[in-house]
């Protein structure tokens, strides 16, 4: 573990980007089926960067029945930010799927994760670096499960890695 980094106390809020972007990899990092993500557009997150990109592939690379659903407020960012992550769409399209979520969304001030329905990460606002992160509290990824469902019930297009035009 690099020393700069803090060892983050789980089931607290905590602040900081970096101590963030630590949690994601903690959370990201112990899904073994399933990961859901509900985010605003991936700009906060490093969700750009290298090690993002190859922490989600080794994922979806591990098992061929592993799922990535994301639900984006906007994706516009995503699409013209993103890459990496866009590359993933195409190379693991039968594993991966990202939506934009409909008008009844777009309101959410949070964004959070949640892996196999037991481990989860909740940024409490987008415009604020403050979060609580907890492996192996079911109950809690249990309710924010039941509300991602209801966000990707409402969602009004889906992302693809190919792209359609005249």
């Amino acid at each position: 573990m690099d020393p700069q980094v803090a060892v983050l106390a789980q089931n607290e809020i905590l602040l900081g980007e970096r101590n963030y972007e630590q949690a994601l990899d903690l959370v990201i990092g112990q899904a073994e089926r399933e990961l859901l993500i509900f985010d605003q557009d991936f700009s906060k997150g490093a969700y750009r960067s290298t090690g993002r990109h190859d922490l989600l592939r080794d994922f979806l690379a591990r098992d061929r029945s592993n799922r990535l659903i994301v639900v984006l407020q906007e994706a516009d960012y995503f699409v013209t930010h993103c890459p990496r992550l866009y590359g993933l769409l195409a190379s693991f399209g039968h594993a991966m799927s990202i939506h934009e979520a409909g008008d009844e969304a777009k309101g959410a001030r949070d964004c959070f994760v949640i892996a196999d329905r037991k481990h989860y990460l909740r940024r409490i606002d987008i415009d604020h670096a403050r979060f609580k992160y907890a492996l192996a509290d079911v109950e809690t990824a249990n309710r924010l499960y039941a509300r991602f469902d209801e966000l990707r019930q409402g969602v009004v297009g889906r992302i693809t890695a190919t792209r359609l035009g005249l």
